[in-house]
């Protein structure tokens, strides 16, 4: 297969690791490429790049690696990913269990879909997110106003320092720890989350995909749209954000790990 190895490159040990299991996987006939900042940081010559198509990409890293991961490819390839982070949701493996993983695998290996959302602002795509998108304000401490509309209606009227909009993937990370809840990431829909609301009646959605949602920025205070903690882009004092999902979903190698069965692994037993 034409494996593509991803790492973490302010780690040391994570660029030992990757650089040793690359070795491992050629030996086994595999054609064993690096992106290019991985490519730099172990010594290697690129010869791959973010448009070259490939079976399998294997990330060494905690959730953020990966998340970069997906933001880099257009057409999205099968993603492995080997903890080498804090809680690494995103990440089935661990590193002293990933070689022998890879092996057992196959061309026509089993894939797990995760829903993406894409925003746009008047018809013009912003990015699609696999975790969340964050609209926060640019100035600390000062609040935003928003509008939820859903299907045309007014559904939801709040103040709050920010406003989470999360796909089920991502509501195990910022969204969790806003106080949104845990949803299992074969539903498909769009989770709301105001951060720090001042009203105790504002309170996360869960909104199906199927359904319009747009959310009104109407604020004096300048706002920023984050969208996986890897692109940033001003919003401004208003902008109307539609939330859709994404024509390409990310796609996961299926590991054959539960997903309440890491829930109470990685977030449960911390």
């Amino acid at each position: 297969m034409k494996i593509v190895l991803v790492s973490r490159i302010d780690d040391q040990k994570a660029l030992a690791f990757t650089r040793d299991l690359g070795e491992s996987l050629k030996k086994d006939d595999h054609q064993v490429s690096y992106e290019p900042a991985t490519a730099k940081a172990i010594g290697e010559h690129p010869s791959w790049s973010w448009d070259t198509l490939s079976d399998l990409i294997v990330v060494v890293g905690g959730d953020g690696t990966i998340l970069h991961t997906v933001q880099h490819m257009e057409k999205q390839i099968p993603v492995l990913g080997i903890n080498w982070g804090e809680v690494g949701f995103l990440a089935d493996l661990e590193p002293d269990e990933a070689g022998e993983f890879i092996k057992t695998l196959r061309p026509g290996f089993a894939i797990e879909p995760r829903m993406r959302i894409s925003l746009a602002r008047g018809g013009e795509t912003l990015g699609q997110a696999l975790n969340e998108a964050l609209i926060v304000t640019s100035r600390p401490a000062k609040m935003l106003r928003f509008v939820v509309v859903v299907d045309g209606i007014p559904a939801e009227r709040f103040r709050a320092d920010g406003l989470l909009m999360s796909t089920p993937t991502g509501s195990t990370a910022y969204a969790m720890s806003a106080g949104g809840p845990i949803v299992d990431p074969r539903i498909e829909g769009f989770l709301l989350v105001p951060l720090a609301p001042y009203m105790l009646s504002s309170r996360p959605h869960l909104i199906s995909n199927e359904r319009s949602v747009e959310v009104r920025l109407e604020s004096a205070k300048p706002a920023t749209l984050v969208i996986d903690g890897q692109k940033s882009i001003e919003l401004g004092n208003e902008a109307n954000i539609t939330i859709s999902r994404a024509s390409r979903p990310a796609l996961f190698v299926d590991a054959h790990k539960n997903f309440f069965r890491k829930v109470d692994h990685k977030l449960r037993r911390l």
